[in-house]
């Protein structure tokens, strides 16, 4: 069994050099270019930061395996598997805004056992262990005791597939009658930490990645929000649904209603 305690020393340090570079370039200057979409971005940054990260875990178990948003993939023979996205957030990071951050997750047998999220902006670290809680900067949180869906602050994200983004708003036109404000940040950890500090009261996306999702929603849930993929199965690529507990029965039952988690094809798409 691996030393839970070493593996998240390793990822805090991985994530804190790789988070701290990005921040050095953002001042320096970077390369831009896109990946799927003119929206999807990605920099020089992005790919050096996964680097970085990738070397800190491989000098620690070279063994491990390796999920990376940037293309880092490798298969070892460790029961370990990192999901690492290097910065989340990149349309904010190109755009000089302070939303993105480092995300280090990692599961053993495909279950999540430890996460970090470092927020380089605002000297944040999020981390958690499966059962031992979550904490900011070593300080545990927890989620707000929000009793009112009128007054909830709620994020959310939208998928690059233009289609599928027309589903996502006709979902929170609907949703906005029933809930205090929609929020978009721009980066899946941060607002699934968010949830976990009572920054927010609840978050979905759809169509995420384990590195998007994999260390927020653990941090979230052992920070004492309930997380899923609206559906009581765990969070994947299909949706990521998060909230603080006392608003999630009648917030769930509304974004079951809405398809939430189903999005429409156009017919122009389909054609």
């Amino acid at each position: 069994m691996k030393d839970l305690s070493q593996l998240l020393k390793v990822a805090v340090t991985a994530a804190h050099d790789a988070g701290r570079y990005a921040q050095e370039m953002s001042a320096v200057g970077f390369v831009v270019d896109n990946k799927t979409d003119a929206a999807n971005l990605v920099t020089d940054v992005d790919r050096e930061c996964e680097r970085r990260i990738v070397e800190h875990l491989l000098a620690d178990d070279p063994t491990a395996n390796i999920i990376g948003e940037e293309g880092a993939d490798r298969s070892g023979s460790s029961p370990v598997t990192w999901h690492i996205d290097p910065i989340d957030g990149t349309s904010n990071y190109v755009y000089g805004q302070p939303g993105y951050c480092v995300s280090i997750a990692a599961s053993m047998g495909g279950v999540p056992t430890l996460g970090v999220v470092f927020d380089p902006s605002h000297s944040e670290t999020f981390t958690a262990i499966a059962g031992q809680g979550a904490f900011r900067n070593n300080e545990a949180i927890s989620v707000r005791k929000t009793n009112e869906l009128l007054g909830a602050i709620v994020a959310t994200g939208f998928a690059y597939d233009r289609s599928i983004r027309f589903h996502q708003g006709t979902v929170i036109r609907d949703l906005l009658a029933h809930i205090g404000n929609i929020r978009r940040f721009g980066a899946a950890a941060l607002d699934l930490c968010w949830v976990g500090c009572g920054r927010l009261d609840a978050y979905y996306e759809i169509g995420l990645n384990s590195w998007d999702y994999m260390a927020g929603a653990l941090i979230a849930s052992e920070a004492g929000a309930i997380v899923d993929d609206l559906r009581n199965g765990p969070p994947t690529s299909t949706f990521t649904f998060a909230s603080t507990p006392s608003i999630e029965p009648q917030l769930r039952q509304l974004l079951v209603d809405l398809n939430a988690d189903i999005p429409l094809v156009s017919k122009k798409s389909a054609s």
